[in-house]
């Protein structure tokens, strides 16, 4: 029990979250008080409290942000960036900043997923890249380039390019970015939020050592999907 009480402890609300929750629950308890006060019938009230108390519930365990803290040496390592599953791991043509194969492993986050994105590796920011564009279903191989998605590319302190993407979804239309250019990144902190499901790639060196299997659920900062050589 003590446990999971210090566990608990140890999770907050992203700030993110910090709108939508406010005027939610404003906009909850008003529409209730308005059914109890002004319809005779109670079934409506217990109707609305009941479903629209569920669908809050879940939208404050979305927004939810643990902190977290990675164990070990960081050196060559790449710490998966979100939580979620693996979709992908495969060899890719990347044409837009590195012009050769790279192997990209992707994350799909689900709606009940932290959504919190952490850096993947100890470097330094080079560039942020924003590029509008579709929402198609996230896990589809075209939501990679053809939807609205946020480009940071890293540079490890031994010089290994790496490109992390921040991928909008069919429902995620919000891609909120903490990187700023030039700046220097570690494991442990924030990279930035995406609004309600999506998915991030992570673009390594062709050779690296993968770390995960497909379908494998990771956990953000503290999954170990790779190894640099």
């Amino acid at each position: 029990m003590g446990r999971r009480i210090r566990k608990l402890k140890n999770v907050r609300l992203h700030r993110e979250g910090t709108d939508t929750l406010v005027y939610g629950l404003v906009a909850y308890v008003a529409i209730a008080m308005l059914l109890w006060f002004y319809v005779d019938c109670k079934i409506p009230f217990w109707a609305f409290v009941i479903v629209f108390g569920v669908i809050y519930c879940i939208v404050v365990n979305f927004f939810r942000c643990p902190k977290r803290y990675f164990d070990g040496d960081t050196e060559k390592i790449v710490v998966a960036p979100a939580d979620g599953k693996v979709v992908v791991i495969e060899e890719v043509v990347e044409d837009e900043y590195f012009h050769d194969k790279r192997l990209m492993v992707s994350i799909f986050m689900s709606l009940f997923n932290v959504h919190a994105n952490w850096f993947p590796v100890d470097g330094k920011v080079k560039f942020v890249h924003h590029q509008n564009g579709n929402y198609h279903k996230a896990w589809l191989p075209k939501a990679s380039e053809e939807n609205e998605h946020a480009d940071i590319m890293l540079e490890t302190p031994e010089g290994t390019e790496i490109l992390c993407r921040q991928i909008a979804g069919a429902v995620a239309r919000r891609i909120v970015t903490y990187a700023k250019a030039e700046e220097d990144c570690y494991i442990d902190e924030h990279l930035g939020f995406i609004k309600f499901g999506s998915r991030v790639d992570v673009y390594l060196p062709v050779g690296t050592e993968v770390c995960v299997k497909m379908g494998q659920c990771t956990t953000g900062d503290k999954t170990v999907i790779a190894k640099l050589k």
